[in-house]
């Protein structure tokens, strides 16, 4: 008689190469996560001060070289500039999780990227629904599709909770998805007027990166002249920008050769991560981010069908899209919830994936024309994010007791030897060492 084959535990023991990889990723987004909450808050404050003047004066003014189409304003080169340094690490990151990461079998990959479709899909037909019910414009379906995981780990940080690290895993590993889909829209349903001869150029220097690549040239004075001549060509293109980073982010080796410390993709995210997470993402959120937040401004949240369905997108559709595609793929793949946790837990962190700040404004600014309309779509995103992490707050600090002795219990060292307990003696709801 065949024996049956053991479920999968999901929400488990990391393997640990996996666990330390992430826990470097999730340190420096944590930080960066920090420091793009302060930047949004000085851009709510400044844009709502006796000197908002200067704020607009100042994410308004054009600077560039004019004769290569790069004639843009300050807010501008935020969004298409720093953004494609943001969408280069995010490049990289999905590919390490395709190679080696959790997504690198089907089995591993099916919990997060259902997850992700469905906190992608959800949002989206809610956004629909709300707004042509309410006479409103469909195009800014995509809003509130994305998460935002350094808002999300900076929630996680100020309210001190020890969520296990499977789950903090798994977050990122959502994002790491949802990121990759919102570069698809974008590339897709927000490309201007073609110019193909321009486009040309920029596949031709992603072919030159990716031969340069594979002969194992190294050298910085290669790659960084190479992406901005790519960059500036997918700009002038007319496809946003940030595709031309995360393509080179895609195209860069996440394996190591023999005698090699790091893989060239680790050593340019760990170069690069923390310019992303501390300089690129919070001076975006500074220019992005000051918006009105008078009375009347907040009351077009819910009285405009555009921002009312951004709101309902964020807090109700990616809620119920990441939890119930998160208990589809368990059923689906008749796997079984970690014992120590519950559904709740899953929820709450469900809850969490709700914070859409930084690509959610940039398909705000993408999907509208009208300036007093992006503003209140901006608002819409502001207040979402917000709503959900308080939500967050309270249901994941329900539960942090539980969090707590789970962490503890996997970062536990007693003989100080840079490796937890658990990964040399097993652990029982943990699945072991894998």
């Amino acid at each position: 008689m065949t024996q049956a084959r053991p479920r999968k535990t999901v929400f488990g023991l990391l393997p640990w190469p996996e666990r330390q990889a992430i826990t470097e990723a999730l340190r420096t987004e944590t930080v960066g996560g920090l420091v793009l909450f302060v930047a949004a808050v000085i851009a709510l404050v400044w844009a709502n001060s006796p000197w908002s003047g200067a704020y607009e004066s100042l994410r308004d003014f054009h600077f560039g070289i004019p004769a290569l189409g790069l004639d843009l304003s300050v807010g501008h080169w935020t969004a298409d500039g720093l953004l494609a340094v943001f969408f280069l690490v995010a490049g990289i990151e999905l590919k390490r999780e395709l190679v080696v990461g959790e997504l690198r079998t089907p089995a591993t990959a099916a919990l997060p990227v259902i997850a992700a479709l469905c906190g992608m899909a959800v949002p989206a037909a809610l956004y629909t629904l709300t707004a042509t019910v309410g006479g409103g414009s469909p195009d800014g379906w995509a809003v509130p599709m994305a998460t935002d995981i350094a808002f999300a780990l900076a929630v996680l940080a100020v309210i001190s909770t020890h969520l296990p690290s499977a789950l903090r895993a798994f977050l990122l590993t959502l994002a790491v998805v949802d990121d990759l889909g919102a570069i698809l829209i974008i590339a897709v349903f927000f490309t201007g007027d073609l110019d193909f001869w321009a486009l040309g150029g920029a596949f031709a220097g992603l072919v030159l990166f990716y031969a340069l690549q594979q002969f194992r040239v190294r050298g910085w004075w290669w790659y960084v002249p190479l992406g901005i001549a790519v960059w500036a060509l997918m700009y002038n293109s007319g496809v946003h920008a940030t595709v031309a980073g995360v393509a080179m982010g895609l195209i860069l080796r996440t394996t190591r050769d023999s005698g090699e410390a790091q893989s060239p993709g680790a050593r340019v995210a760990h170069l690069v991560h923390p310019f992303s997470a501390g300089v690129a993402v919070p001076l975006f959120a500074l220019f992005a981010a000051g918006v009105g937040v008078s009375g009347g401004a907040l009351a077009k949240v819910f009285t405009d069908p555009e921002p009312l369905a951004v709101f309902a997108g964020l807090v109700a559709g990616k809620i119920l899209g990441v939890f119930l595609g998160t208990y589809a793929a368990v059923r689906l793949t008749r796997a079984r919830l970690n014992p120590d946790l519950e559904w709740a837990d899953v929820f709450g962190l469900a809850v969490l994936a709700g914070i859409g700040f930084t690509v959610a404004l940039l398909l705000g600014e993408l999907s509208f024309t009208d300036p007093a309309q992006i503003e209140h779509v901006k608002a819409a995103v502001l207040l979402g994010s917000v709503t959900a992490a308080a939500l967050a707050a309270v249901l994941l600090r329900r539960r942090n007791q539980v969090y707590k002795r789970l962490w503890e219990e996997e970062e536990r060292d007693e003989d100080a030897d840079g490796i937890p307990d658990i990964y040399q003696t097993g652990g029982a709801h943990q699945g072991g060492p894998r």
